[in-house]
């Protein structure tokens, strides 16, 4: 099919999907709900070598390859300072602003247009297509829209107002860029640290730089006035006092941090029962959030962005087009989504857990390498010229 696309989000998945799109010989605009670009926005992420792969069908994969660095190590070590294992995974970690100013500006030079301040308030199906409300009162109509506006989309509550609220996994975020201090380790390897009360990752990067989260356990939800009632400086105490009995970098790292990120809630989206009309489809976050821990997020919503123009390259109409996009997408999502659970759930076992999984999660890796047990996920790879059965 041929037609013009309403793309709502510029975050990641939207950009993406406009230039994937594109290849398909479907035009697109994207609008945002905030009124500028997420400059400086969020911290950093890792892209999987299939989110790489999929970008490469694009034409983006040295674009997105000039930014970060490589990252193909990963190493777990608990609160004593024992390495648990050693993992081979090829990836690129780099800032979240800059891999969106980077597809952003490249979506711009193909000739993507993107609005800003236009946040939808409703969608609905016209005789030819769908038209977007947004809360200026401006309109906007085309032959489908997709939502790629993330873990609160609005566009998944005008597909199916029953869909479920994201899930809290008990674990919050923050981070930071160290500056001035020389850990343990080497560039290239993500360092993970299992302490025995909070979970801590760091990398070294070029420019005596280390860049470095932690995943405070908390096991109520918190409001976000509460979130932001709390100054950096006392959750910079807090994680002081949080890695006080471990062994490791973790407290040397975060006091020549001079500016801690903001503290958020973690959350995924074990299922989300129904991502299509058919004028409206969901992509991304939007469809199947999944927790930091899977190192997944960015990569699935690339591959969405892909499948979704491969299948409506192939499709007489969206409808039959969406309904090939989420038969192909959802069993992996959901399995992924699930993983990241799994992952995020060994952060903050408790002593009785921690003393279980140091036993057993060298064992458990071990078998992972030996039978390459994680090749569903990372091996995954998209081919652009083969037909979408729809």
């Amino acid at each position: 099919m041929t037609g013009k696309a309403l793309i709502i989000g510029g975050g990641i998945a939207g950009p993406v999907t406009a230039m994937a799109l594109q290849r398909a010989g479907i035009d697109s605009e994207i609008y945002e709900a905030y009124d500028r670009g997420a400059e400086g926005v969020g911290a950093f992420l890792t892209l999987a070598v299939n989110g790489l792969e999929a970008l490469r069908l694009l034409d983006l994969y040295d674009l997105v390859c000039d930014l970060g660095m490589d990252t193909p190590l990963m190493e777990l070590r608990n609160a004593r300072g024992k390495t648990l294992a050693t993992l081979g995974q090829p990836s690129r970690t780099l800032k979240r602003t800059d891999l969106y100013q980077a597809l952003r500006d490249e979506a711009v030079r193909r000739g993507v247009p993107i609005h800003y301040g236009k946040r939808l308030t409703h969608a609905s199906a016209t005789p030819g297509g769908v038209r977007a409300v947004f809360a200026d009162g401006s309109q906007a109509e085309g032959d489908l829209l997709v939502g790629a506006d993330g873990l609160r989309s609005r566009t998944r509550t005008l597909i199916d107002p029953g869909a479920p609220r994201a899930r809290y996994v008990g674990l919050l975020n923050t981070g930071g860029y160290a500056e001035g201090v020389r850990p343990p380790g080497r560039p290239g390897v993500c360092y993970f640290i299992f302490g025995k009360r909070c979970f801590f990752g760091y990398m070294i990067a070029p420019e005596d730089r280390v860049w470095w989260f932690a995943n405070p356990p908390s096991r109520r939800e918190m409001t976000s006035e509460e979130l932001a009632a709390i100054t950096p400086e006392q959750w910079r105490a807090r994680l002081m006092d949080l890695f006080g009995d471990d062994e490791g970098p973790m407290r040397q790292i975060i006091t020549a941090t001079p500016k801690m990120l903001p503290v958020w809630n973690t959350y995924d989206f074990p299922t989300v029962p129904k991502w299509f009309t058919e004028r409206m489809v969901i992509v991304g976050d939007a469809a199947h959030a999944t927790s930091p821990s899977s190192g997944q997020g960015a990569s699935m919503a690339i591959e969405d962005a892909v499948v979704l123009g491969k299948c409506l390259r192939d499709a007489a109409d969206p409808a039959r087009a969406f309904a090939a996009f989420e038969r192909l997408r959802r069993d992996r999502v959901e399995r992924i989504v699930a993983q990241g659970k799994r992952n995020g759930d060994g952060k903050a076992p408790g002593p009785g857990g921690a003393f279980v999984r140091d036993l057993i999660l060298p064992v458990i890796m071990r078998r992972i390498q030996k039978r390459n047990a994680m090749a569903w996920m990372h091996d995954y790879r998209i081919t652009w010229d083969d037909r979408v059965a729809v």
